[in-house]
Parts: structure tokens; sequence; C-alpha cells
């Protein structure tokens, strides 16, 4: 089943009722969601009241909680502690994973990252042989930075050539980095799913960061992101905000087509594919992470 995305960016009441979530909206209009069907919920108001009873509830159905700050970006993510039934053993596999193991993961994770990248800028008629060469050349644990090489090639051709990609930067930034943000929570939240820890990740380390694991996985689905913001962009009528609107249109990430091995589904249903896929790396039981194949 597809998990529902829920923003709430006015000024609202949330509890539950039975196994329903309850929003409380100022005119007294109420409107329930029931929360086993709740993926991902977004709070993104300062006047907003939830009870411990909501926050239990969506904790334990598996469902990310995202808080943003006074300037509506993500500043905070509540998951699950654990979900699975057999967590610790899960979890003593991905502790315990091999050097070699996690530079091959993640040899397979820019590969696809590079390919995803070359197949948006085809789609949008710009040449791309160079990026399919640099997929082909990546090695075990990318020694040789492709990855970075891929970047400064990618981000000149998508936008313009003046366009610099960072946190701070100016417009589409900060779109880039609100759909990344919804990005990486979902990943979270399908990491947890499948009995692992995303702080401890494959290649990105960083002791003041507790999703490197969803950092690293979600690299080859950022073009999703990316093709999202491109339509946005394109529009006359964008300004360089961050607006109501443009955020309503990121939240479609979760529900956007993707492919993985020929087979269509909702980018938050093959998200669990992919997590899945890699525990069984981690365990053993296979060689690749089951990553989608842009088209």
């Amino acid at each position: 089943m597809i998990k529902r995305t829920l923003y709430f960016g006015n000024p609202c009441y949330l509890f539950k009722r039975k196994d329903q979530l309850v929003v409380s909206l100022e005119n007294d209009v109420e409107k329930t969601v029931p929360v086993e069907d709740i993926g991902l919920v977004i709070l993104d108001h300062y006047q907003i009241k939830i009870t411990q009873p909501v926050l239990q509830a969506l904790t334990a159905n598996n469902a990310a909680v995202l808080v943003n700050d006074a300037s509506h970006l993500p500043l905070g993510l509540l998951l699950p502690m654990a979900t699975h039934t057999t967590y610790t053993q899960k979890l003593y596999f991905q502790v315990n994973a091999s050097k070699p193991l996690k530079k091959s993961l993640w040899q397979q994770t820019i590969k696809q990252k590079i390919r995803n990248q070359a197949a948006l800028l085809r789609q949008q008629g710009i040449e791309a042989e160079n990026m399919a060469y640099w997929a082909s050349q990546v090695k075990s644990g990318d020694p040789d930075n492709y990855e970075g090489r891929a970047a400064a090639y990618y981000w000149q051709k998508l936008f313009d050539s003046t366009f610099k990609r960072g946190r701070f930067g100016a417009p589409p930034n900060n779109l880039l980095n609100y759909g990344y943000a919804i990005l990486r929570a979902v990943v979270a939240r399908s990491l947890v799913a499948s009995g692992m820890l995303p702080a401890l990740g494959i290649h990105h380390r960083n002791k003041y960061d507790a999703y490197c694991l969803a950092d690293d996985i979600m690299e080859p689905y950022r073009p999703y992101v990316d093709r999202l913001v491109l339509n946005i962009t394109d529009k006359e009528t964008f300004s360089g905000e961050l607006t109501t609107e443009i955020k309503r249109d990121l939240l479609q990430l979760p529900v956007t087509d993707i492919t993985i091995n020929g087979n269509s589904s909702p980018l938050m249903v093959g998200m669990q594919q992919t997590t899945a896929s890699l525990m069984q790396c981690f365990e053993g039981e296979r060689r690749k992470i089951a990553y989608p194949e842009f088209n």
C-alpha cells in the first residue's frame, strides 16, 4: 500500500481518536486520516500542537515525522528506534560489514547515481556520453572521485554555467534542499523498516550526522528531486522563493513513479525494495543493491 505524505503549514491541533489522526483546524473543522495509512508527516508551522499519543501511534506504524524551523526548512526527523522483529540480529550484520563490502556497495551506488544523472541530462537534450564513460570507470570505493567529476559537469549543464550547488547557495538550491530533505526522510524510514540503523553509513562518516546511511542510499535517487525542481524553475512564474505551492509540488516525490529491475512502483514503495536488498547484502544473501533506473 502507498503510504500518505501529510503536510501541515497552518495552525492546527493534531490528536488521536481510536486509530485515526484527527486534524482540528482553526474554524473547528475536523479531518481524519487512518494512522496506518501515513508514511511521512511534515510539521511546518510554529502554532501546530501535537499530542504524545499521536507521536506514539505514528512511530509504532513506522511513519517519519519531519519538523521544520522558522525558515520553513527541515530541522529534525523523528523515526522509530526499531520496527523489525529481528532488529538486533540485523544490526549485527550491518555493524560488522567488511570494508571491501562497503567499498563495493559504494561503487554500485555511485555508478547508478551517475547513470541516473546522465539519463536526466539526455531527457533535456544534453550530451552525456562522458557521464556514461565516467560511470563505467568507477572502481571499488570510487578512489578516483568520478562522482565529483560527474557532479561538476551535471550541475553546469542542468541549470546554467553560473549555477553552483550548495546548501546555502542561490535558488534553486533552496528547492533542492527541501526536496532532498523529503527524500532523506523517506530513505531513513525505509532503512529502519528493513532493520538498519541510519547513522552507520557505507561511505558517509560524520559524527554530527545521524543519517549517514540515508545520505549514502539516497544518492541514485537525487535526480528524481532534480527533475521536479527543473520542472518548477522552467515555469515563467518561478520567482526563486520556496512557496507553499512549490512545497506541494515537491511533496509529490514519494509517489513519483520509478523503475527497479523493469518493474514500476511509487518511489516510497520502491525505496523499501532498495533498503531490503541492502540488508540482504549485509547478510551475505546477495551482492547488489536494487537501485532505480531513471527514465
